[in-house]
């Protein structure tokens, strides 16, 4: 049999598709009926599926992002055409207010501040500083021009009491001298104790020969004012007795045309270099004197200074004038032996008061003598005996 007529003589399952015999009358898979009614039916229903199919509208497949990008660009044209008809009709869009919540502030702690105390700077102590002895230096003259005590400088070297062992050349260590702070002011006195206190001053020494009287006529200053200013009950004064003259209690010079007078003696001047009994020896070729200045002193002022050599056997005696507080005993003047000499001396402050015949100044007391001093110095090195 060919295989075209074994399809004729064969249906097919119109529900499965199994292809069976011409004569069965049920699908042996599914079960379906295949009597010619039911095969009927199957074919109209089919042509009746496809008559329906034919006339189905057609579909359009689209992406998800092409499904995005479509509906992005039907918002955007809706959000213009909302837009420009708000434009057109003048009506703004006002955003609704959105309640904020109100902080409510804390009260805050303020802190006080404690009252430090500020330190008070304490001087710092400088070290000493190297000094090269010249000529003529000695320890009280080192102690003057650097305003310490002979006893600071004897220390700190660990030199002698005597401090005569000074050379040229050699070095010692100056101590800087201690700064002493200034006195806090004071409450402002009463008016009669301030006018003692700017009184003008002068103190003097009782000399030999002096009186209450005669000082009193002396400065033109009441007898009653000295005694009061130096709480004496009697009239009596004695030698080396120390006095304080008001000069702000003299009374003025009677007469439209004042004579002007000199000023009022000076007091005596105080010496401070070398001290009272001072050593010099071959090392010191000079001597120098310092005293402490009376005041300003006037044109025709100066000071005399005297020195004697006062050991036994000696008549030399050196009268000199200055103007400074300083004076160098010349070379000249030195012990030519090897004998330690006794020097005195003292200064005074005198006025010239006219010129003699042969020109030379004439000079008047014009205050106090200063105490006398004395120091020694050995002129040379002892001889050596010769042998016999």
């Amino acid at each position: 049999m060919s295989p075209e007529n074994s399809k004729q003589n064969t249906q097919v399952c119109p529900t499965c598709g199994t292809r069976l015999s011409q004569s069965a009358t049920r699908c042996l898979v599914c079960g379906t009926e295949l009597s010619a009614k039911a095969v009927v039916e199957k074919k109209a229903t089919k042509k009746v599926e496809k008559s329906v199919q034919a006339t189905r509208m057609p579909e359009i497949t689209l992406g998800l992002p092409a499904a995005l990008g479509f509906i992005a660009v039907i918002l955007l044209i809706g959000a213009g055409l909302v837009y420009g008809g708000l434009s057109l009709s003048g009506a703004e869009l006002q955003p609704s207010p959105v309640p904020t919540a109100t902080e409510t502030s804390l009260p805050t702690a303020t802190a006080t501040e404690v009252p430090t105390n500020t330190p008070v700077p304490t001087p710092t102590e400088l070290p000493p500083f190297d000094y090269t002895i010249a000529a003529g230096d000695t320890c009280s003259l080192i102690a003057l021009n650097f305003g310490i005590s002979v006893n600071s400088l004897i220390i700190l070297n660990n030199l002698p009491v005597a401090c005569n062992n000074l050379y040229i050349g050699q070095v010692v260590k100056v101590p800087y001298a201690t700064v002493t702070p200034a006195p806090l002011p004071t409450n402002t006195l009463p008016p009669e104790e301030q006018a003692i206190v700017d009184c003008e001053k002068v103190s003097i020494t009782v000399q030999e020969n002096d009186t209450l009287s005669s000082i009193s006529l002396n400065y033109a200053v009441p007898m009653t004012a000295i005694k009061e200013y130096n709480g004496l009950s009697t009239d009596s004064v004695f030698l080396g007795q120390g006095l304080l003259i008001p000069l702000c209690e003299r009374a003025a010079t009677p007469g439209p045309s004042p004579t002007p007078t000199n000023p009022p003696p000076y007091a005596a001047p105080s010496l401070l270099l070398p001290a009272d009994g001072g050593a010099f020896t071959l090392a010191n070729d000079v001597v120098t004197l310092q005293w402490s200045s009376v005041g300003t002193l006037e044109d025709n002022e100066i000071y005399r200074v005297i020195v004697e050599d006062i050991t036994a056997g000696q008549a030399r005696r050196l009268t000199e004038y200055e103007t400074d507080t300083k004076f160098i005993v010349p070379t000249t003047f030195r012990p030519n032996d090897n004998v330690a000499h006794v020097f005195r001396w003292r200064i005074t402050t005198v006025r010239q008061t006219g010129t003699d015949e042969q020109g030379q100044p004439i000079y008047t007391s014009a205050g106090a003598d200063s105490l006398n001093w004395v120091f020694t110095w050995v002129g040379s090195a002892p001889q050596e005996t010769p042998e016999p």
